[in-house]
């Protein structure tokens, strides 16, 4: 049995403590929150300890800790669990700057931990299909990718200010580059590093936020392909799509229809690309709890690996060293951006 601590309350705490609760019911599940309107149903949990103190939740022994608070306490809470030697799963972004990554580290390495960054598009059927269209040369030598991710924040949480969320705080790690990583998480995933960064990255709407609410970015990988990623919080309606050129074809997908696609240069034909166990992602708001079971299965697909993992200590899929990489692209965006000149990662 697992003891599994879970730092943080929000959104994404919650629908973890539910899917933990509902698919690892063996293990015990202890909260540290300071959150007052706690749902009666984690509440009145036997299994489920809560406690408004990360020292005594820590009394009870955890062995994996589930980092889930604001972006920017994600380092030292998470150094804080690696030095007792806990596991960790760790909610995108790494953290909203490199400051405190090279010494968690090394109590990684020392305690010889199992990690793994929460970010769930690497378990999304569309692009889990893409990426293995990608590994299998299906559109021959990549070219360019073209990226593009719209939302509007209000819509996030419909029943919260906000104004008052980590996602419009800039102090909090929030803002559109950081909070939507998940383009840059499964380019990375894709293609490999990075090289250069070029992008107008800020805040352009009228929203109320003091962190970027648009990007737009150009990436230069390593291995030559060239990359061009949009991302806003702004915009209705709900919008993501990407699109893969080659020297025998194009791979495309985009979230309204929500289909694979890829066209033969030879043939000059498209073809519709067969996905087992596709669903559609949230088109309006964000759900906390597990009401649409389809879209919540790349949640709890993220959560059977790392918990699989972690039995047979091997390596994720995702570990804190590959969310340490994709983060330092995402801060070289705002980076070319404030500085206005094309950013070399090292």
């Amino acid at each position: 049995m697992n003891k599994i601590l879970v730092v943080g309350l929000g959104s994404i705490g919650l629908r973890h403590v539910r899917n933990i609760s509902r698919y690892f019911p063996e293990d015990e599940i202890i909260i540290f929150s300071k959150r007052k309107n706690i749902p009666k149903e984690i509440k009145n949990n036997k299994n489920i300890i809560i406690s408004n103190s990360i020292n005594k939740c820590l009394e009870n022994n955890p062995n994996i800790g589930f980092i889930t608070n604001e972006s920017a306490f994600h380092v030292p809470t998470s150094t804080k669990l690696a030095r007792k030697g806990m596991d960790l799963f760790v909610e995108k972004p790494i953290s909203n700057s490199t400051k405190g990554i090279e010494i968690l580290q090394k109590y990684i390495k020392k305690n010889k931990l199992i990690t793994q960054m929460g970010c769930n598009f690497r378990f999304f059927p569309p692009i889990k299909k893409i990426k293995q269209l990608v590994d299998s040369n299906a559109i021959g030598r990549i070219i360019s990718v073209q990226v593009e991710n719209n939302s509007y924040l209000p819509d996030y949480h419909p029943l919260e200010d906000y104004r008052k969320g980590y996602a419009a705080r800039e102090d909090l790690g929030g803002g559109a580059v950081l909070t939507q990583i998940h383009e840059i998480d499964y380019l990375y995933w894709l293609f490999g590093d990075v090289k250069k960064v070029s992008s107008f990255t800020g805040k352009f709407s009228d929203l109320d936020v003091t962190a970027d609410d648009m990007s737009t970015s150009l990436l230069e990988f390593k291995n030559g392909i060239i990359g061009q990623v949009h991302i806003s919080y702004f915009q209705r309606p709900y919008f993501r799509s990407c699109k893969i050129k080659g020297t025998k074809g194009i791979i495309e997908w985009e979230s309204i229809e929500n289909n694979v696609n890829i066209f033969n240069m030879r043939t000059k034909k498209w073809k519709k690309v067969i996905i087992n166990n596709n669903y559609k992602l949230v088109t309006g708001g964000i759900t906390t709890g597990i009401t649409d079971e389809r879209l919540n299965q790349m949640y709890v697909e993220e959560i059977k690996h790392f918990m699989n993992c972690v039995k047979k200590r091997k390596k994720t899929i995702n570990d804190l060293t590959q969310g340490e990489k994709t983060l330092r692209i995402a801060l070289a965006m705002k980076e070319s951006s404030k500085k206005g000149k094309i950013i070399i990662i090292k």
